[in-house]
């Protein structure tokens, strides 16, 4: 199984992957809305900041599943 299909299969049948899956991409979207804004806000440098963490903890613990499930994964 190729780490595509894993975390494919993942995201189908783990219902803690699929809430971080979603959150990190819901992440991603509100940083590059951020990023696109120019000059941000003391509060919107924080959020942003936040949001860089919060996405990274996701990837994190969503890594950390691949490697618990990951047993005979292809490149």
């Amino acid at each position: 199984m190729t780490r595509d299909e894993l975390i494919d299969r993942l995201a189908n049948e783990n219902e803690e992957f699929r809430t971080l899956r979603h959150d990190h991409q819901g992440y991603d979207r509100e940083l590059e809305g951020l990023k696109g804004q120019g000059v941000l806000s003391p509060d919107q440098q924080w959020r942003m900041s936040e949001l860089k963490k919060l996405k990274l903890m996701a990837k994190d613990r969503m890594e950390t599943i691949i490697r618990h499930s990951g047993t005979g994964v292809t490149a």
